[in-house]
């Protein structure tokens, strides 16, 4: 056995457009693309570090059903009516509930689908 560590290094979410979903969560997350990022990987800066890496050939993943989700990122929020409205704005599709989040809903999660189909989930738990 050795003292070798492993430590965390990224998330890196494969996509067709590493630029273009890198702004799409640069938005979301307030956390700006670092300055060495190249056209096919992107980062975010912060910690955890997300990264966007271009696939010529990349295929999305099914929600619910179809290709599976390899992972998907919960993303804590303070409420959905905003936070709902933002992220569809910035390209975000409602997977789960699809229809706009109202004051009276219990639910404690919603999940929806980023612009390059990743699953992704607003959670207030």
């Amino acid at each position: 056995m050795t003292d070798a560590k492993i430590g965390f290094g990224a998330v890196v979410l494969d996509c067709p457009d590493a630029r273009s979903l890198a702004d799409f969560y640069s938005q979301i997350l307030d956390r700006a693309v670092t300055a060495d990022s190249e056209d096919d990987w992107v980062d975010l800066e912060g910690t955890p570090t997300l990264s966007f890496q271009q696939i010529p050939d990349y295929e999305s993943p099914a929600w619910p059903d179809g290709a599976p989700q390899q992972f998907h990122l919960d993303l804590a929020v303070d409420e959905f009516e905003s936070t709902h409205a933002r992220v569809v704005e910035l390209g975000a599709t409602p997977l789960d509930p699809v229809e706009p989040p109202r004051a009276s809903d219990t639910r404690t999660f919603r999940v929806y689908a980023d612009p390059a189909g990743h699953p992704f989930c607003l959670c207030a738990c």
